[in-house]
């Protein structure tokens, strides 16, 4: 009698656990739906909600580009900061053209220190800025690399750590008195699946991307009583530049079709992989497959084949 009591016991917490792990991917599901479907139809009105003007970081090509095209198209002005003088006026007159929206531009090198800021000071003082997207970002390696094989690996070092870093925290410290005063603000901060887990052969990027989701995530919950969002994006591959531009599918997006996908999130999410595609590759990596197993020799192997074909298919092209 015991022994039966026992074993329906043991069949009712089997049930119950069961009922736990469907209801949570049901759940999943449904944020998913209400995050990346819904909001295509239902989706913020940033400038009624933020208004002011947007700041976006790297904004001269792939991802900055396409933030600071679609921001304009939703009613933006927009300043613009990246390093190359003559790609930041060619953006600029794209956007007064196609958008008939007002354009500021900074020339800066982001992978200097903390005595670049100043300059972004002078400019951003007068404006009243809504929305700050923090998109700059770089590689250390043209390549797949172990951390001693990097070629100039000191200058490596504190560039990568200098843009991919210390940009978000000085952007966001100029940024974010003005919008505490003003009780609204969205801070958009671009960060990587590389950031996720541990990807071997490219682990300072991965680290700096780590820092900005882990940053984003603690300022969220630090300003939100004050009107603020901050926003961390996580996407998998984009066709642009540092991807060497591969060819878009089904996992690929374009720039254009992220950013915008991703903007839609906004005031759904704090935290998203921008589009539908990459929030299920994301939950596959996340949920099916272990840290063991990603890093796992044949995984590797194969990583490391995908990208030397796409390094070489670049230099063809």
């Amino acid at each position: 009698m015991e022994e039966s009591q026992f074993y329906r016991w043991l069949h009712q917490l089997g049930l119950l656990a069961l009922s736990y792990l469907v209801l949570r991917q049901v759940w999943t599901l449904l944020i998913g739906i209400k995050n990346h479907i819904l909001s295509r139809w239902w989706r913020t009105n940033l400038k009624n909600k933020y208004g002011g003007w947007a700041v976006v970081t790297g904004a001269t090509d792939g991802i900055g580009k396409a933030y600071a095209m679609e921001l304009a198209r939703r009613g933006f002005d927009v300043v613009l900061i990246s390093r190359n003088v003559e790609k930041l006026q060619k953006v600029a007159q794209e956007i007064e053209k196609q958008s008939r929206q007002k354009t500021k531009i900074i020339q800066l090198d982001f992978t200097g220190g903390s005595e670049i800021y100043p300059k972004v000071e002078k400019v951003l003082k007068d404006l009243d800025i809504g929305i700050l997207v923090n998109n700059v970002g770089m590689l250390y390696q043209p390549g797949p690399s172990r951390f001693l094989d990097v070629s100039d690996i000191n200058k490596r070092i504190s560039d990568i750590l200098n843009c991919n870093v210390l940009s978000i925290a000085h952007m966001t410290r100029i940024v974010l008195p003005r919008m505490v005063v003003r009780k609204k603000g969205l801070i958009i901060n671009i960060s990587s699946a590389a950031g996720a887990h541990p990807y071997p052969m490219t682990a300072i990027y991965g680290a700096t991307k780590a820092f900005v989701d882990f940053f984003s995530r603690s300022l969220h919950y630090e300003y939100r009583s004050d009107g603020i969002t901050v926003q961390s994006v996580i996407p998998n591959l984009v066709s642009t530049n540092m991807t060497y531009n591969i060819s878009t599918n089904i996992l690929v997006k374009t720039s254009d079709d992220f950013a915008r996908e991703a903007l839609n999130t906004v005031g759904y999410t704090h935290r998203t992989n921008g589009c539908l595609s990459h929030c299920f590759q994301g939950y596959i990596i996340d949920h099916l497959l272990t840290e063991t197993f990603m890093n796992s020799s044949i995984c590797r192997f194969i990583a490391g084949c995908a990208m030397k074909m796409i390094f070489k298919l670049q230099k063809v092209n």
